[in-house]
This record gives C-alpha cells, structure tokens and sequence, in this order.
C-alpha cells in the first residue's frame, strides 16, 4: 500500500455489461422481478382481506373496495418497494466495492461469519458477522471490514456496528489498548474497560487523545513500542480511532462504516494505514524478557528490551519472539455506567412511589 488509490469504481458509472458478468449476488434486481414482486404481495394481501371477509360482497350490498383494502395494498406496494430498492443499493455497493477491490490489489468477501480475531469487539455476542472484507496481503496483511454483533438483555436484543481495519504484525507483543479520547461520550466507547491501575502516562500531548493501557510490569515495554515519533503518527492520522494491540495483530475500531462507497474515506484510511507501516517494522524487534533466553547467531537491535549480552563465543541470549502470560491480556473490570443506570432508575422509582 504506497498511499495511491484508484476510487473510480466508488463513484463512476456502473458498467453494466461488467455487472451482469458479475457473480449472482452482485446482481441487481431485474424489473421484471421488481413487477413480479410487487404483484405477488398484492395477490398476499387481497387474499389475507378475502380471508378476513373485509372485501364486499353483492349479498353485503357492496359496490367497491373498502377503503381498509386499499389501504392494505398501498402499504404492501409501499413495503415491495422498499424492499427492492435496499435490495438493489445492496447488490450496486457490494460490486462498485468488489470493482474497487481488484482496481487496488485487494480480494473482497461480500459476509463472513464469527471472524476468528482476537480483538475485543471480536468476542462478544453472537450472530457475529463482518460485511464488505478488503484484504490486503503487501506489504503486510491488512483487513478492512464492517462487523456488528447482536448483545441480549433478558427478551431485549441490540445489534451493534463498528468499523475495524485489521493490520497483521511481525511478532506477538503484549496487550495495549489505545482509547481515543476524540470519539468519547460519556465515558468510554469500547465494549470493554480495563483496571485503572493499568493506564500509563506518556509524554507530551499524546494523553491529550489517548488513554493508554499496558499490563503491569510492562510500562517499559510500551515506552518501547509507543516512541515519540510513532506517538506523533498515530495523534496526526488516527486520533478518531480506538487502537489495540493483542498477540501479533493491531486493530484500528470506529463506530462508522469503514467499507465504504465514500473516497474520502478509503483516502484517509489509506493514509493512516500507510502512516503507520514503516514504523511497525521496528516492533518486530520486541523481545519479551521474561520469556527464557535463546542463543542467536545475529546481533539483536540494541534497544530491544530483552537483548542481553553474553560472551563472543555464545553470542547473544535473546528471548523467543512471543509473550509472557501476564502480558498477553489486560485485566478487564465492570464498567459502571449500567450500574449508575440501575441505581438512578431506583432512586427514581423510590422517589416516585414516595410522593
């Protein structure tokens, strides 16, 4: 990915000849299926009211539709409609993205069930699915996607939608989650929170527009990974985005659609993903230190934490790429807004019956 991008496919005209060659699910609806459709539930709905005994009869001294019938038919002609034509925005978007994807070098999956990452928004609920996959496979594996997941509240379901580009790392590191503050409401917008006394403070402005966690015991690490100019990237390009880090893959999450019809879009999440790439080569340097030592025949970079110098003989002792158990997750704890939801709903019931 060098930061050019051919969005053409985005906003051009649709070849159509290109359109029907295209796989069946990329099709449009045909008018003949929209009249077909259409005719169908009116033949449902004058049916359904026979059934009923809404439409007039000679014996009943009838001489025209109900107005109950022609309202029912209105609203099931309204119905087909609407229906046709989500149907067809759906099939034109998933091939204008198809179209986008080989213009670019990438593949496109138009639904993929229970996506197996790691990510924390990955994890939670069922009827897990992302829509409208961009893969990428250089210079690294870089995922783009849109994923909702239904939550269940006792007979209460909420589906929710998020955008997430997934970038494929060198090595395992520990986990480290980034919380922009830009995309906040009240409190956090991640599905999950994590123990305060994992947050760790980073120079100059950078806790301006994150709120950084990193397990105990790897502050050093962080400080590591997080240098200066790798905090100017991600303020300058991903400061609207929640960031983590976990095993050997780096998420970038946003409430929005990030597979999109929009150019600007794909320019800016180009320009981020591009931003970023050189500077992740340098992680693959990390060694964890806790992990047992290994002899190496080459000299490892002399700021990763876990270089340690051994005689010429030997070389030098390095750690195995990967991660100590206490690094690889963050400690999760209750997030108190449902809580302070359920005691204000109290006291106002308390007070209510009171008066």
């Amino acid at each position: 990915m060098d930061g050019t991008i051919d969005t053409r496919a985005l906003i051009d005209p649709i070849d159509r000849d290109a359109m029907a060659k295209a796989p069946s699910y990329h099709r449009a609806p045909s008018a003949r299926l929209f009249i077909g459709l259409i005719a169908g539930i009116v033949v449902v709905a004058v049916g359904g009211f026979v059934l009923l005994g809404t439409l007039p009869t000679p014996s009943r001294g009838g001489s025209g539709p109900t107005p109950l019938l022609g309202i029912g038919l209105l609203a099931a002609a309204a119905v087909a409609v609407v229906a046709v034509l989500s149907w067809r925005t759906r099939r034109i978007k998933r091939f204008r993205l198809s179209q986008f994807a080989a213009a670019n070098g990438m593949t496109y999956t138009a639904d993929l069930s229970y996506p197996p990452f790691p990510g924390m928004i990955f994890g939670i609920g069922s009827s897990r699915q992302s829509t409208d996959v961009l893969r990428a496979n250089r210079p690294r594996p870089v995922e783009f996607g849109n994923y909702r997941y239904t939550v269940r509240h006792g007979k209460r379901s909420t589906t929710h939608h998020w955008g997430y580009v997934a970038v494929k790392l060198d090595v395992p590191l520990p986990n480290i989650v980034l919380d922009a503050i830009g995309n906040n409401g009240f409190g956090s917008n991640l599905p999950a929170a994590f123990q305060r006394a994992q947050r760790l403070s980073l120079e100059g402005d950078f806790d301006r527009h994150f709120t950084l966690y990193c397990p105990d015991g790897y502050e050093r690490d962080a400080l590591y990974l997080f240098t200066p100019d790798i905090m100017a990237r991600f303020i300058d390009h991903a400061a609207e985005l929640d960031v983590e880090i976990i095993d050997d893959w780096l998420f970038l999450y946003t409430k929005r659609e990030v597979s999109t019809l929009d150019p600007d879009t794909w320019a800016w999440l180009f320009s981020v993903i591009d931003a970023l790439m050189t500077k992740l080569d340098q992680w693959a340097r990390w060694r964890d230190d806790r992990l047992q030592p290994q002899t190496s025949g080459a000299p490892e970079h002399p700021l990763a934490p876990g270089a340690q110098t051994a005689s010429p003989a030997v070389g030098l002792l390095t750690p195995p790429p990967g991660v100590a158990p206490s690094g690889r997750r963050l400690r999760r704890s209750g997030t108190w807004i449902p809580v302070a939801f359920v005691v204000g709903t109290l006291i106002v019931w308390i007070v209510t019956r009171m008066n």
